[in-house]
């Protein structure tokens, strides 16, 4: 057998000052080539064990740590990030805090020049890495112009450049949008068939990975809880009696099958697919361009006669923005959020979704065109390092707003010690303190937040709108989407070119689609598992059964 590129034997680990480890008496093993899923709810440990093998635990962070972690034979204790770069490819959860260099091509290739390549050899690996991860029109770009995603990218391109043997991926399609993160995921599964890199990756959003994986290790309050192939964590994660947060690491698909009565879970949208018509249960696919017809789409349009417009929470009219001595980033945009409504915003990265909502919040200024707004705006941008000030959780916001959080009793952390999505989540309550808001705008809140967390920000912008603030989120998550918003606009290129139902815009789709339309191919509309589970078993659908009312008042 060959040897283990990663092994840990009773790794316990705790941060400074902080009341409990973060990982206690954890042993596993990685084989060389081997694609390993790493799952777990917000705080569970998935961060900091990937910090530990790449040495940032405890060589960065300080803290205790015993038992025993080596990495190629390297005890991770004797060799610090630097040795451990040779071996290991990283790109952490926030690539803000990872990018060193002011320009892109300097920064993917500068840990090829610190191991000593060749300038011919440097240029070259550069060119590839920028090709295969979609990046080579920003080589020449600063990075403080790029946006999340795109930073995001980079930052994959430079921990690929030197082909590692070992990849450490936390959250790495939390910010790409859904044809780059496929992208992404491809790339990464050909890299590790076909150059047998071996994979750890750290996420929540397992529906977009968990088809790669070929095992899945589950950590809950910094344990292994569960070491399985993505079949069987699916079977465990779906088990009555677990913590609340397990259940909802359950895929849609998996969850569709389970609502639905039907085995064995899928772990893919083509196993689903192919069980489902192996049982002669795959509904009839809509004919092309008929995917979520029945609402009529918003149109942008004229207003004859000098009726009052209507309140607004925001309107833009005729809004542009151009960077100087450089593109467009928004073009002409037409758009009006009433207050109480929630608004899905998305499109591909560089879209323009978060130029807009800093335009919203009067960060930017418009390069043409009018902004009006019915009050207060709040927003929470992508990188929530940008809202924590202090050495300690507790100084950022009070008592409340720690609980809302999900972190009572975390006052005295460090921000930077908690995992991607307590910060988000606290930085969330740093953004909303204070005033009433008209508006609050979020760019990608989900990012780095586990689905029971995801669930808590639902039920609490509900409750915003439910106020009478409009609700604006900037996101790649369709499942987010399908959830929360009662509209969807799509941007593409600066200007919008959907607005319409999440049934309109979500469902029929390839990319910009739930994974439960995806199986059912766009079908009655269903976005979610519970539609889907209620269309398998012969019910109606919300938009069928609006058919069928319209259809009788017509007839």
């Amino acid at each position: 057998m060959p040897e283990p590129i990663l092994r840990a034997r009773g790794l316990t680990y705790r941060y400074p000052d902080a009341a409990a480890p973060v990982l206690s008496d954890v042993s596993l093993e990685l084989e060389p080539g081997s694609f390993t899923l790493l799952a777990g709810t917000s705080g569970s440990g998935k961060s900091t064990l990937l910090r530990a093998a790449c040495g940032l635990v405890p060589h960065f962070h300080g803290g205790e740590v015993t038992g025993e972690l080596s990495v190629a034979g390297m005890p991770v204790r004797a060799h610090g990030p630097s040795a451990l770069a040779a071996v290991c490819g990283t790109v952490l959860q926030e690539p803000e805090r990872q990018v060193v260099m002011g320009g892109v091509r300097a920064e993917i290739a500068l840990g090829l020049e610190q191991r000593g390549e060749a300038p011919a050899a440097v240029a070259r690996a550069v060119e590839e890495a920028a090709l295969a991860l979609g990046v080579g029109e920003l080589l020449e770009r600063r990075v403080e112009t790029l946006s999340g995603g795109e930073l995001q990218r980079v930052a994959l391109a430079a921990a690929l450049a030197h082909r590692p043997r070992l990849l450490l991926l936390d959250e790495p399609t939390s910010q790409l949008d859904p044809v780059a993160g496929s992208d992404f995921l491809a790339l990464v599964r050909r890299l590790n068939e076909e150059w047998g890199t071996t994979v750890l990756l750290a996420e929540h959003r397992l529906e977009r990975c968990l088809g790669a994986a070929e095992r899945v290790i589950a950590l809950e309050h910094g344990r292994v809880a569960c070491d399985a192939t993505p079949e069987g964590f699916l079977s465990w994660a779906a088990a009555d009696g677990g913590p609340a947060g397990r259940a909802t690491m359950v895929t849609p698909a998996a969850r569709l099958f389970s609502l639905s009565g039907l085995g064995p879970l899928p772990a893919s949208v083509k196993q689903a697919r192919a069980r489902l018509r192996g049982a002669a249960l795959l509904p009839d696919e809509p004919p092309a361009g008929e995917a979520g017809a029945g609402t009529p789409s918003r149109q942008s349009g004229r207003r004859f006669g000098r009726r009052p417009r209507p309140p607004a929470a925001l309107r833009l009219e005729g809004l542009w923005h151009e960077l100087r001595d450089g593109p467009a980033v928004l073009r002409n945009i037409d758009l009006t959020i009433a207050p109480g409504e929630v608004v899905a915003l998305m499109g591909r990265n560089g879209a323009g979704k978060s130029t807009l909502l800093r335009l919203a919040k009067g960060l930017l200024e418009p390069t043409r065109g009018r902004i009006e707004t019915g009050g207060e705006v709040a927003l929470l941008l992508q990188h929530p390092g940008d809202y924590l000030i202090h050495e300690h959780a507790g100084d950022e916001t009070d008592a409340a707003g720690l609980a809302a959080a999900g972190l009572s009793g975390r006052g005295a952390a460090n921000p930077a010690d908690l995992s991607g999505g307590e910060r988000q989540r606290l930085a969330l309550e740093v953004a909303l303190e204070g005033r009433d808001h008209a508006l609050v705008c979020l760019d990608e809140p989900t990012r780095g937040m586990d689905g029971l967390h995801a669930g808590a920000l639902v039920e609490r912008l509900r409750a915003l709108a439910a106020g009478g603030a409009a609700v604006l989120v900037a996101t790649h998550d369709s499942e987010l989407a399908a959830t929360l918003a009662g509209r969807v606009v799509l941007m593409g290129k600066g200007k919008v070119i959907a607005d319409g139902t999440p049934a309109e815009v979500l469902s029929g789709g390839w990319h910009f689609a739930t994974e439960v339309a995806r199986v059912l191919g766009g079908a009655g509309g269903a976005l979610t598992p519970e539609q889907g589970a209620r269309l398998l078993m012969g019910e109606p659908t919300p938009r069928q059964r609006a058919r069928g009312v319209v259809e009788e008042l017509v007839g």
